[in-house]
């Protein structure tokens, strides 16, 4: 009779890269996990145990891809570093200036090398409140002091709500339509800080922005791809030397399109200043076949925050977006391997009480690889055929 009992049905055991995979493991080792999902298969995984981040996504349920980078090994240890807790995940609210008179990860009279770079608790170690949540939409929020290099205090409040797209805010945002046989993902994320000091934050002394960071997971075949407006001064507004000079075979220029080698072997970071810019920046995993874009928006006339790690001649004078490809620290020790896609709002003078909000978009294609390359051309001027790097 025994026989004929039913059995226990055994979890399913999703391979390591998959969905799946990462949701089972953040799930077992985080207090608080929240996943965004639709009935096409759209996942967005977030916590609030880190800064309400969104960990990771996928466009086809548990047995997809999964976008975001997990270093697994950090978060099973269940422990903070001193320094810097790169956990991942493919998109963290970060505050900015990074280096210069007016950053926020270095104390004063401080050398700007890696031995003396801390990340503010703020954006490292506090878990924010969980103030809303349902299947699509979620809302976190937080408050910290926290001081700049030059010795002024902020007293800020955070609130940052994701939402999951449907298609018609996805087609809204694209300004086209996608087509039938991609999948897809996509996610919005509205950042607001709020002055809760008594003094207003003036250039004089230092001002924050909005810096909403992505990690993805890298590849041999992955490129990272950076459209701006060609001009005959254009080298001006692009930094290409934040850890020293990008070897000219990772970095290419296409008509007006630059594109990184994103492998995780090369420390390398490329910036556009708003001058050049546009509003929208990708990548694609020429392995996996799959394209990522992030939107956002543009100030033409904002003070961008210099993060370049030295005393600045002009510290309002930096980048709207960033690409950034992981690699070995000068020690052999590496934070990742990862590479991330990054944007930064514009640094306003905020009196108190006063708010500025900031968003971004995440979107993931996977699919019919002619359909991907057309949505490329549309979304970024860029043709995949000829942005495969070596």
């Amino acid at each position: 009779m025994a026989c004929n009992e039913p059995q226990p049905k055994k979890a399913v055991e999703y391979p390591k890269g998959s969905y799946g995979y990462d949701a089972a493991f953040l799930k077992e080792h985080l207090d608080n996990t929240i996943e965004l999902w639709n009935e096409a298969g759209a996942r967005v995984l977030l916590t609030a145990d880190y800064q309400g981040r969104v960990m990771t996504s996928t466009a086809n349920g548990d047995s997809g891809n999964s976008a975001g980078w997990i270093n697994y090994d950090l978060i099973a240890t269940g422990k903070f570093r001193d320094q810097f807790n790169p956990v991942g995940g493919e998109e963290r609210l970060w505050i900015g200036p990074e280096g210069g008179q007016y950053s926020f990860y270095f104390k004063k009279g401080d050398s700007f090398n890696i031995q003396n770079w801390q990340v503010p608790p703020i954006i490292d170690t506090v878990a924010y409140q969980v103030t809303h949540s349902d299947s699509t939409s979620v809302e976190f929020s937080q408050k910290a002091v926290v001081t700049n290099y030059s010795g002024t205090e902020f007293n800020i409040f955070v609130n940052r709500n994701v939402r999951l797209l449907d298609k018609a805010a996805l087609h809204t945002r694209l300004q086209t339509t996608v087509p039938a046989d991609l999948t897809w993902v996509a996610y919005e994320t509205e950042n607001t800080i709020k002055n809760m000091g008594e003094n207003t934050w003036n250039k004089e002394t230092g001002l924050l922005s909005i810096w909403l960071l992505g990690m993805f997971t890298p590849s041999g075949e992955t490129v990272a791809i950076v459209p701006f407006h060609n001009r005959k001064d254009v080298k001006n507004f692009i930094t290409d030397n934040y850890f020293g000079q990008i070897p000219a075979e990772r970095l290419i220029t296409k008509d007006s399109v630059l594109l990184l080698k994103c492998d995780g072997k090369h420390r390398s970071k490329l910036g556009l200043s708003p001058v050049v810019a546009k509003p929208v920046a990708g990548s694609f995993d020429f392995k996996r076949n799959m394209l990522t874009i992030i939107f956002f928006d543009i100030d033409p006339n904002g003070e961008y925050v210099n993060s370049k790690w030295e005393i600045q001649k002009q510290p309002y004078r930096g980048d709207v977006v960033n690409a950034y490809n992981d690699g070995p620290l000068e020690d052999g020790s590496q934070l990742g391997p990862f590479y991330e896609l990054e944007s930064s709002s514009a640094a306003k003078p905020l009196q108190p009480g006063e708010t500025q909000t900031y968003r971004q978009t995440t979107c993931h294609f996977e699919g019919d690889y002619a359909a991907l390359k057309a949505l490329a051309q549309h979304l970024l001027g860029v043709d995949l055929d000829h942005a495969k790097m070596r």
